[in-house]
Parts: C-alpha cells; structure tokens; sequence
C-alpha cells in the first residue's frame, strides 16, 4: 500500500512541475533565462525540503508516515491556490529583472517543493527501519514515486492538458494528494513504530566516505541535466517544437531513472563506475542515432534510447546510498545525498542554458558531457579497490578519446539530418548554422530561414515573394502607421520593410532569439536594418516585454507568429494576450498578425475585437472600422524605397495582382490570399475554441 500511495505521489508531482513552470512562463516570459530560473528554483526547493525531510527522520518518536500524510494535504491547498496566486504575482512583476525573477519563483514554488522533496527522506528511514538495506530501500521508493512521475508526464502530454486545461490538471493533482494524504493517516494507525524502530540493524554504510559520495552525487546530477537539456533540444528541433516533446523526453528521462532505481537492487556497489561510463556512451550516442533514425521512423520510436541512458544513470544513486549512508541515519543520510544531486542538477541546468549553449555546438557539448563522465566514472573506479579499478580507468580513457575522434563524422551535417528527416540531401548543406541559448537557426541554399526547426520564412524583402506581402499592406488597413510594434523578427525580412515605411517614424522590434541578429548580419538585404535609426531592435520575450511597457501606443502591431501548434505559441494568441496588444494600440490601431489557418486562433481574434478582416492567415483586428483604402496603400507603395531603389520597381504586375486579392472579399479562393470580413470570419468558426492562457486550445489537439 506505501508503494502505491508513493506511486501515485509522483503524478502530481510532475503534474505541478508541468503546469507551473508554463503559468510562471506566462509571466517571466519562455526565453532560456526564465526557464532555467524556473527549473533551478524548483529543484533547489526539493534540495530544501529533503534537508527538512532528514532532520525530522532524526528525531525519536517523529509520526513518519503521519508527516508524509500531512504533507501530501499541505500540497494539495497550495496547489488550489497556485495558479490565482501566481496570477496575481504577474500584475507586479512584469519586466523584473532576472535577479529579483528568480527570488519571487523561489519564493513562489517553495513551500510545495520543500513538502514534496522532505517525503523522500521520511518514507526512507521508515522502510529501512523493517528492510535493514538502505541501497534497497532508496532504490524502490525512488522507483516507484519516479515512475509516477514519468506516468504524469505522459497523462500531461496525451490527456490532462489538452481536455483540462492547467486549472484543471491542477484541480486533478490536487485531488490525487487529498487522497494519498488521507490514506497514507489511515494507513498510519495500522503501523506499529515501536516494532519498526526496534529492527533496525546496521548492514549498509562504510563503504565509501561520504564527502566521497557527495561529490559522485553531485556530479551525477550535472550529467543528468546536462543530458536531458541536450536531449530535449534535439527533440524539439526533430518535431519542430512540439508542445508535447518537453512531457515525453521528460517522462522517458524519468522512467529510465526510475528503473535504473529498481535495477540497483541486483548490482554490486563497485559497478557504479561502469554504469557511469556506459550511460555516458550512451547519452553521447542518443543525437547522432536519432539523427539517422528520424530519416525512417518517428522520432517517438527513439525515446526508449533515453530511458536506457538515464536508467544506467538512475541505477547510481541507490548504489551510492548503500555504499555511504548508515541505516540507522538512512533519512539524514540520505538527504544529503539527495541535495547534493539536485545542486548538481541546478548547476548543469544553469551552466548549459547560461553558458555553454552561448558559446559552443551541440557536438562540442556532447564531447564535454562525455569528457566530464568518462573522467567522473575513471574517479570512482580508482577509488575502489583491486586491479578492475585500472580497468575502469583504462575504459574511461579509451570511450573519451573514441568520443572526441568519431564526433566529426557522427554530428556531420547533424540538423540537416534531424529537419530534412527523409527528405535529406547529403549534397544540400546548410549555408548557416547559428545555435545559441535560445535555439537553432538554420538557413538553406535558397536563403529559406528555420527556427528550431521549423520554416521562419526567407531572408528577402521582395513584394514577389508570398512571404513579404503582408508588411507592404499595412497602409491598406491603416492610414498613418506611424509607431508600429512587431513582436518578433526572425530572419529580418518583416522588420526591414517596415523600417522603410514612408509614413514610419518609430518602431520597436522585440525578438527572443539573438541567433536570428547574427544571421541578418550576414545577408545584405536584410541587414540595413540593423542599422536603420528608426528601428530599435529589443532580445526579449515579445509579451514579456509589452507587460513590462504596457504604458507606450502604437498605431500597428505586427506578428508574423509561429505555427499555432507550437509549444508556448499561446503566449502570443491567447485572450490574454490580445487583450494586453489592444491595450496598446492608439485609437484605431491595428493588430496584424499570423493565425496559421487555425480556426481557433481566429475565432479568438474576433472575440477581442469587434472590427476584424481576414487576408490569408492573417488578420487585421481593431477597436475602430477599418479604413481598408486601396487608393491610399498604392500611393505609399509609390513612395517606398529599400536601399534607394522604389519597391514598385520589382515588379508592377505583383501590386494589381495583390490589389485583386484584396478587393475581392472571397474566402473560397487561394487560400493564402483569400479575403474575408468579420463577420464571415465569426460563423464560420462559430464551433471553435477561443484560446486562453489557461486551455492553450491551439496547442494540444495535434
């Protein structure tokens, strides 16, 4: 019955961790500052809560499972209140600076963390009280709560968040702590803790000093993150930013460990520095293998490599707790352990989302996490004792200098491989590559730009390309665009055509990714705009930025959006944040942006605003009627100039042909050019959803 209830503690969990880490997104913005804040500051309150968790194992006479009951209802209130709570937190903190950003999340998930990471600690010195094994104790406890967890993922992933929403999914996980908590006191009055307590007997400790195992946990912990971060960004450029590539790289990471847990019970201690070495080769296979896998299977087909990587990982950890922590401390113990791990875990996730993500590529910090586990797995077999300690150090050495030889051949043309899939060309490389902490951004031979995988557009500025049109038709909807806002910039294309808008006098580009500044640099017709005094170019997170200067007005807003089906894409279509956009716009202002052909996303847009037209997937929407003036856009497009030379001069027969698409008002023509009033636009999507920070309805149905 423990084992259950322990099971089915780690689903809300992982439930919690999902939906706060996107309701804290929400405020602090999706850019890798804030993610890795949010991460750093949840594992450090689990650090927290097992020190607590330890300190009160100690004590005689301490209800363990009466704590763990009362924990578990502790939760559950926090939880019904998380979401209101953090809300709230968002009308003060807009814009904060990454310091203060990182106390107020702390602050925030605190008290749920440092309940969840004290039950381990508990729950362990009450099972070695009965099983006198403390490495068997660990390893089926962490088993079964971190299978829970992986169970919640894939829940998240296929299910909650889609027909729940995050209110829901956390209503749902609250409920599941209610009835732990409330099982787990029953459970308590059938337990005799005298007769427990009497079992004890030491049969684990002393094999390894301590400060020893410390260190092994720390370090075991920066892989682990170090690997996962890695992982995760090759599955989200595989799938092109799945929202549910995140839930099922993490619910394989987690089954991996939890097995690995299970695993430990059969394996001597001296093989924790094989285990090291081999999931180390392992971890620094899984790119170059999914690389070639995804050209004929879905990229699904591949998560089991990461459940085998972290399993040979999670096997260390119940082995480092037999070798080093007494059973009659298993809980103090054991809660050292465990936060040196979660500080190794805090630092791999700031040292790559910081540091090395800036400054090296992806082969490179594959090298440099083989490099750190091969020399890790060599400390450890030296410390042992016996002639197999040479031999691990031998291995060590031989899987290092093999790693750094073969990672040329093995990550050659690598995003290729991983965005082309089936479609690759061995003989069609990419003409620029720029990786930084916020993404991928890849440029092929006919200067198409992808970001994370996905297409971004193309490095041109010409009204031919289907791409471009949109920015040149911004007079048709307004008058006099005079301070105009585009929350994104990609490969530049939008933000130079608007740059050199006749009636332009300021405009503010606000992009999340730097790579996208660095590509622009190097193509001459878009890198004016680098340059241009009238625009002001801003590295943030788009909303994150506007709840911060909520005060300033534009006449226009632009967004060239993402596909609506990306993860965090509803920070930019959600209610919430139109309703933010509107508040900005200057009376009979226009926002102009890309709804992707989703239904939902349109539906939302026309529930904002009351004056809509639909031009392709995109929309214009005010708070005023429309003055749609072909006379007027054509005037302006006479005075326009790129680089001294008339746009009109590309080519005349382009502007009558975009004039006709424009005046037709048919939505069952071409899809990319058909136009369409609002009211049309209203029934026709009268059966969809309209998309809130909360359901994320454009997300989860693909």
């Amino acid at each position: 019955m423990l084992y259950l209830l322990f099971f089915l503690s780690g689903v809300p969990a992982l439930i919690y961790q999902i939906v706060w880490q996107r309701a804290l997104f929400t405020i602090f913005g999706v850019n890798v500052e804030s993610v890795t804040v949010v991460v750093s500051a949840f594992l450090l309150g689990l650090g927290v809560g097992s020190l607590l968790g330890g300190r009160l194992s100690k004590r005689p006479g301490v209800p363990l499972l009466g704590l763990f009951g009362g924990m578990e209802l502790g939760i559950a209130a926090y939880g019904l209140v998380s979401l209101p709570l953090f809300r709230w937190v968002a009308t003060h903190m807009a814009g904060a600076p990454t310091g203060q950003t990182f106390l107020v999340t702390f602050l925030l998930v605190l008290f749920p963390t440092v309940l969840m990471g004290a039950t381990l600690p508990l729950l362990v010195t009450h099972l070695v009280r009965t099983s006198r094994h403390v490495g068997r104790s660990v390893g089926a406890l962490y088993f079964v709560n971190t299978m829970g967890s992986a169970a919640a993922c894939f829940v998240a992933a296929l299910w909650s968040m889609r027909e729940l929403g995050m209110s829901g999914s956390v209503w749902m996980a609250a409920g599941i702590n209610v009835l732990i908590g409330l099982s787990v006191l029953t459970l308590r009055f059938g337990v005799s803790q005298a007769g427990a307590e009497a079992a004890v007997d030491n049969e684990s400790g002393g094999g390894l000093p301590f400060p020893g195992a410390l260190a092994i946990g720390f370090t075991t912990g920066f892989l682990s993150l170090g690997y996962e971060i890695v992982w995760y960004r090759l599955y989200s450029f595989v799938t092109g930013g799945s929202p549910r590539c995140f839930s099922f790289v993490l619910g394989a990471f987690l089954a991996g460990i939890a097995i690995g847990s299970l695993g430990a019970r059969w394996l001597p201690v001296r093989a924790m520095a094989l285990l090291v070495l081999l999931a180390n080769a392992a971890g620094f296979l899984i790119v170059p293998t999914v690389a070639w896998a995804v050209q004929s299977f879905e990229y699904e087909w591949t998560l089991p490599l990461v459940t085998l990587a972290a399993a040979l990982l999670g096997a260390t950890f119940p082995l480092l707790c037999h070798a080093a922590v007494r059973a009659e401390a298993a809980g103090a113990g054991l809660s050292y352990l465990y936060l040196s791990n979660i500080g190794g875990c805090a630092l791999g996730s700031y040292v790559m989302g910081f540091v090395l993500m800036d400054i090296w590529t992806l082969r490179e910090i594959s090298v440099f996490l083989l490099l750190l586990g091969a020399a890790a797995a060599a400390a450890i077999g030296l410390a042992g004792a016996g002639r197999a300690r040479w031999r691990v150090g031998l291995l060590a050495v031989t899987l290092g200098g093999l790693g750094v030889w073969a990672s040329g051949p093995l990550f050659h043309m690598i995003y290729e491989r991983l965005q082309y899939k089936d479609e690759f060309d061995a003989d069609e490389p990419f003409t620029d590559v720029v990786e930084t902490h916020s993404g991928v951004v890849t440029v092929d031979k006919e200067q198409h730009i992808f970001g994370g995988g996905a297409h971004d557009g193309l490095l041109t500025t010409s009204i031919s390309a289907d791409s471009c049109i949109r920015p040149y038709t911004l007079s048709y909807f307004h008058a006099a665009p005079k301070e105009v806002l585009l929350v994104g910039m990609a490969g530049g294309a939008w933000a130079q055509i608007t740059g050199n808008h006749p009636q332009l006098e300021r405009a503010v580009v606000v992009e999340i990714n730097p790579g996208y500044r660095k590509v622009i640099g190097r193509y001459p017709e878009v890198s004016p705009v680098l340059r241009n005094p009238k625009v002001r170019i801003v590295i943030d997170d788009g909303r994150r930025w506007m709840a911060a200067n909520r005060e300033q007005r534009f006449d226009a807003i632009l967004m060239d959006t993402v596909q609506h089906w990306r993860a965090s894409a509803t920070n930019l279509l959600s209610v919430e944040m139109l309703t933010l956009a509107r508040s900005m716009l200057k009376p009979g202002g226009v926002l102009f942006y890309n709804t992707t052909y989703s239904d939902d996303v349109q539906k939302t847009g026309v529930f904002i605003f009351p004056y809509a037209w639909r031009f392709g997937p995109f929309l214009a929407l005010s708070d005023s009627p429309l003055s749609l003036d072909e006379a007027r856009w054509r005037q302006v497009l006479e005075r326009y100039r790129l680089d001294g030379r008339p746009v009109l001069d590309q080519t005349a027969g382009r502007v009558e042909e975009i004039a006709r698409y424009l005046r037709t008002a048919d939505s069952t023509g071409n899809e990319h050019f058909a136009t369409e009033p609002g009211e049309s636009v209203r029934r026709r999507t009268a059966g969809a959803r309209v998309i809130t920070d909360d359901n994320m309805a454009s997300e989860w149905r693909r």
